[in-house]
């Protein structure tokens, strides 16, 4: 990218970019892989990572946790959060539903306008009766949503998600490195931003208030 800025500009223009490409994963893995980002200027009103005009991350064709196919259009009207994980996941997947079941508290009356899908990368295990017990425990309006191993691969390529398998004791015992921020859509599905894994409910709410706007 040229840039035609000060020397110091472009060195804190690679800190975010740097920021955005070391992607927490269960298991202490990062992702980055040559992911271009569209990043937000700096007088953006945003907390989280403006990735308006994003060239990927567009669509998916999945079944959710009632069986029904799934894609991005269903939701329209809606602000979309898109999380990738699984079920036995120890750590990063149960504190990223359980923060964004404290964002739909804080947004009150506005949570019925935000959908929020847990897309798993592990369809080996997560059957749609496992979804369906452990995706609306966080929140009832959560969704699950899974594929065969070759839709799985597919979103993940398009959403320019990593995940790995690692072997654990048992055949059934591994564990999935996985990247763990979530992407979100606005009401008419277009891909705005990238939230970081961690940060709490309030900067979360805060962005999806101004997409609601």
């Amino acid at each position: 990218m040229k840039r035609v800025t000060p020397v110091a500009s472009i060195f804190a223009g690679l800190l975010m970019v740097l920021s955005v490409l070391s992607l927490t994963a269960c298991g202490d893995k990062s992702t980055g892989g040559g992911q271009e980002m569209t990043l937000s200027p700096a007088n953006s009103a945003f907390i989280n990572t403006d990735v308006t005009g994003l060239g990927y991350a567009r669509d998916f064709a999945l079944t959710d946790h009632t069986g029904k196919p799934r894609t991005l259009a269903d939701y329209k009207g809606k602000a979309v959060v898109v999380f990738f994980g699984y079920t036995q996941c120890p750590d990063v997947c149960p504190t990223t539903m359980v923060e964004m079941a404290d964002v739909m508290k804080e947004l009150g009356p506005l949570a019925s306008k935000v959908q929020v899908l847990f897309v798993t990368v592990d369809p080996e295990r997560d059957t749609q009766e496992l979804l369906s017990h452990y995706v609306p425990a966080f929140d009832p309006s959560f969704v699950g949503l899974y594929g065969d191993q070759a839709a799985t691969d597919k979103v993940a390529k398009e959403f320019r998600v990593f995940y790995q398998k690692v072997p654990g004791k048992t055949p059934g015992s591994y564990t999935m490195d996985h990247t763990a921020g979530s992407y979100v859509f606005d009401p008419e599905g277009h891909i705005r931003l990238f939230i970081r894994h961690g940060q709490g409910a309030d900067p979360i709410a805060h962005d999806l208030k101004l997409l609601l706007k």
